[in-house]
């Protein structure tokens, strides 16, 4: 009789073990995600850039053109296609310049010589916002930041372009 109650488990044991296993679980089911969420962008293998065709070489010109080329774009398990919009030109140096023309103010679209009072500038017409060719900020005006770059690469004639980088803070 003495070998069954040492083998017995008392009423406050049986509650320690079981809240002690709930808790355990409930800590795990909270902390889990939480750790794959750190690690999870550590794991990924990154796929570089996904550069695109957009134009020929010999169709740039030195007077900034806006061009339109598809993108594919994945949103979770949803695939599909967009137009994406670069300003494309060449510099004085004959160098490939590739800008975005969302306006870093208030994302509002960005052209060449849109306005009359500031031909040799990318204006935005939301808040008067203006850019120097060079993409670089005015300052006085909106934008605290350049416009963003393409990343880019030059292949068999025809020009690719990436996704945009951010080039910094104002100048």
């Amino acid at each position: 009789m003495s070998e069954e109650k040492e083998h017995r488990v008392s009423r406050r044991q049986f509650l320690t073990y079981t809240l002690t296993g709930v808790g355990g679980f409930m800590a795990a089911g909270i902390l889990l995600p939480m750790v794959r969420f750190a690690v999870d962008p550590v794991l990924q293998t990154s796929g570089g850039s996904d550069l695109v065709p957009v134009m020929d070489v010999s169709e740039i010109t030195t007077t900034p053109q806006s061009v339109n080329f598809p993108v594919e774009q994945v949103d979770g398990w949803y695939e599909s296609t967009i137009d994406q919009q670069a300003l494309v030109f060449k510099d004085d140096n004959g160098d490939i310049q590739a800008f975005s023309p969302i306006c870093k103010h208030l994302g509002c679209g960005v052209s060449w010589a849109s306005n009359p009072a500031y031909p040799d500038q990318f204006y935005c017409p939301c808040h008067a916002g203006r850019y120097t060719k060079d993409g670089v900020n005015v300052p006085g005006t909106p934008p605290t930041a350049p416009l963003d770059v393409y990343e880019q690469e030059v292949r068999d004639g025809k020009l690719y372009l990436g996704r945009p980088v951010p080039r910094g803070e104002g100048a």
